[in-house]
């Protein structure tokens, strides 16, 4: 019977014989394929709610005229799916980063930085730092990339289509690179970006839920929310906008939320540790 591997950066890194390597993209053709299935999808998709209801007057009518701009419009759209896929097929080949590998395992002195059509080497000395950037939206992961800062510029890496790296946890990739790194002397950094978009107040939480966040009673909410600044805002939920248009509800901005969480979590946790340094000594 197979085991699940309890590995966190499983089928993300692996040791080859030049170094350990850190995957982006599994598979090049998996991700050329996406890419030209999204530039065919979006010229159609922008083009059928135009082209379909005029090809079904055109054939109730049997207008030359309108079968003419039918024919255009095919044109136009087939002219689209191929501009659009020659710069998406060209943009994923010159910016996308496959994989990068550290040699030697352990104590690199270089790495080298495969895209999909060519390979640099930068040496570990020219690096000035490697940020771990982990895009945040209501307390969710959307994003998670890898920047090299080098003497000559920014390299970003980020994880293809459905790619193991998309999954991995930030602390245990931090600690991976740190162990390839340490010993060059380079910083490995990790850094969230927040989006803080307003988002459908459906998706943000209610006193109850902040209560059983901050472990409060429920009348604590607001003057908490209020002193550590968490955006509220009162609609009246589409549920009972029929029955009870009056009745509204306060919600919560969860980002903000979830980082005041984290501050009292911090708290509760040096309460005791300075209670017990306040105890009297004597017997």
């Amino acid at each position: 019977m197979a085991t699940r591997s309890t590995n966190p950066l499983a089928g993300v890194v692996s040791a080859t014989a030049a170094g350990g390597r850190l995957v982006f993209v599994p598979s090049r053709v998996r991700e050329f394929g996406v890419t030209l299935g999204g530039s065919v999808m979006v010229p159609l998709w922008m083009a059928t709610p135009l082209l379909l209801p005029m090809l079904v007057i055109a054939v109730l009518t049997e207008s030359g005229l309108l079968w003419a701009i039918v024919w255009v419009g095919l044109g136009l759209t087939a002219l689209a799916v191929i501009g659009l896929a020659l710069a998406l097929m060209f943009t994923v080949s010159a910016t996308m980063v496959r994989w990068i590998e550290f040699r030697p395992q352990g104590n690199a002195k270089q790495l080298v930085i495969a895209r999909s059509l060519r390979s640099s080497i930068v040496a570990a000395a020219d690096l000035r730092s490697v940020v771990v950037v982990e895009g945040l939206r209501l307390s969710q992961r959307k994003s998670l990339k890898v920047v090299l800062h080098t003497r000559r510029g920014t390299v970003e890496c980020e994880p293809g289509f459905q790619a193991p790296m998309s999954q991995v946890g930030a602390e245990a990739l931090l600690a991976w690179l740190t162990s390839q790194l340490g010993s060059a002397g380079v910083a490995v950094e990790y850094r969230a970006t927040v989006d803080r978009n307003f988002a459908c107040p459906g998706e943000w939480w209610t006193r109850s839920h902040l209560a059983a966040l901050w472990h409060v009673p429920v009348g604590a909410v607001d003057e908490l929310a209020v002193r550590h600044g968490v955006r509220s805002y009162q609609h009246t939920p589409r549920a009972m906008a029929m029955h009870s248009p009056a009745k509204t509800v306060t919600v919560y901005d969860p980002d903000r939320a979830y980082e005041v969480a984290e501050d009292l979590r911090g708290q509760h946790t040096m309460a005791p540790e300075a209670g017990a340094a306040q105890e009297d000594p004597r017997p």
